[in-house]
């Protein structure tokens, strides 16, 4: 995934996301019905992730198309706000709160960081709008208990991901596991959805966790203290920054100390393949994804495919951060037919409209009915798999081990 040859990465953030704003931005004539707004608070101008870009470009595309065909509600188009959150939840919530202070404003999409997320639940749930997670996996972000719900999200759980990873390392015929995780709800929904697999007997015994913290300058004393406790696989949960850490300091220590890793899929979110360069051809690492363009050729597939081109992303092995890519464009064309559902923007007949949509043939699967009550999650556990980096950056799906 050659980052530099996406439009964004060659020009300053700010004026990027202003031109890829400008090239999707519904022309309104006038006398012409208002927008049907959707914010998007995320993770811009984090240093190194993509993440936000990617759900914005995912977004845009769908908003394009169903623009294309004549907006909602008889010829309203569909507009895309963004507003940088830094990875800060007062940012973040500030910024949803203005969102909700704008009535055409219908929805709020997320980005990556479930800690940002868990904390803006019940913000959200207090101001009655419709939240769309596209990405952010801890399992407490739909499991908040309040009614009605408006949390609806198109992406992995950590309890789906620790799943994938204990049945491909017990296909790999690993006894003990080591887990390195972040001190935050992320790494703590990870660590309880491990432990209940390893109780249960339905993933290797844990040798120990090691836990860090954001910003830390090294990782090798918690690997080597699971080295030490036997672990003969490391499960990482961590992003790019620390996934690029982790790698150049095993690639340093003999190839007889380097433990095979699987990853959640938070290195994928940003610059994780050009910053670890040769390190990581010296490390076997594995990630869970939900989704590939990769040989995919349907007919959603091509359409989005074509889009990103025309933003930058010359072939599908470029696309980055692809399941942001796929995750927010169906839940903006599920989003658009939950508004035509419900005759109109208001936030509360759209949130149970969402519950009603049906037959939707999305570009990560056909979903029969993406979102009931007692169940926002589109996804399930069957839709995640493990994938590596190939030589080039694209993300690779792997073969399932024992096939």
């Amino acid at each position: 995934m050659k980052a530099a040859s996406i439009l964004w990465r060659r020009l300053p953030r700010a004026a990027a996301v202003c031109l890829l704003m400008m090239s999707l931005l519904p022309v309104r004539a006038e006398g012409a019905e208002p927008p049907v707004r959707i914010g998007i608070s995320a993770e811009f101008g984090v240093i190194g992730s993509t993440s936000a870009q990617a759900v914005e470009m995912g977004a845009r595309i769908a908003a394009e198309e169903i623009n294309a065909a004549g907006g909602v509600l008889g010829g309203r188009m569909i507009e895309v706000l963004v507003r940088d959150d830094r990875s800060v939840p007062a940012r973040a919530i500030r910024n949803i709160e203005e969102f909700a202070a704008d009535p055409a404003v219908v929805a709020v999409m997320c980005g990556k960081y479930s800690p940002i997320v868990v904390e803006s639940v019940p913000v959200v749930q207090a101001l009655r709008i419709p939240l769309l997670d596209p990405w952010a996996a801890a399992d407490p972000i739909t499991e908040h208990g309040g009614t009605p719900d408006y949390i609806f999200r198109l992406s992995m759980r950590d309890s789906w991901a620790m799943r994938a990873m204990a049945e491909h390392a017990r296909a790999r015929g690993i006894g003990k596991v080591g887990l390195l995780l972040p001190n935050t709800e992320w790494g703590r929904s990870s660590e309880r959805a491990f432990r209940r697999l390893a109780e249960a007997g339905n993933a290797p015994r844990i040798a120990g966790a090691e836990w860090y913290y954001w910003g830390e300058p090294s990782l090798g004393t918690q690997y080597q203290n699971l080295l030490r406790a036997g672990a003969e696989m490391l499960i990482l949960v961590a992003n790019e920054r620390e996934g690029v850490l982790l790698v150049k300091e095993m690639a340093a220590l003999p190839a007889g100390q380097r433990l095979p890793v699987l990853s959640h899929w938070g290195i994928t979110g940003g610059t994780f393949f050009e910053n670890a360069g040769a390190a990581l051809g010296q490390v076997d690492v594995a990630v869970v994804q939900t989704y590939s363009f990769l040989g995919a050729d349907d007919p959603v597939a091509r359409r989005v495919t074509a889009a990103a081109a025309r933003l930058g992303a010359p072939d599908a092995r470029r696309i980055p951060s692809p399941v942001g890519v796929a995750h927010a464009y169906d839940l903006v064309h599920i989003l658009a037919r939950a508004v035509e559902r419900a005759g109109s923007a208001d936030r509360a007949a759209v949130r149970d409209a969402l519950e009603e949509v049906r037959d939707h043939q999305g570009l990560v699967k056909f979903l029969s009915r993406p979102f009931e009550p007692g169940r926002h999650e589109a996804l399930s556990p069957s839709d995640v798999f493990l994938a590596r980096y190939a030589p080039d950056g694209a993300i690779e799906k792997l073969p399932q081990p024992g096939r």
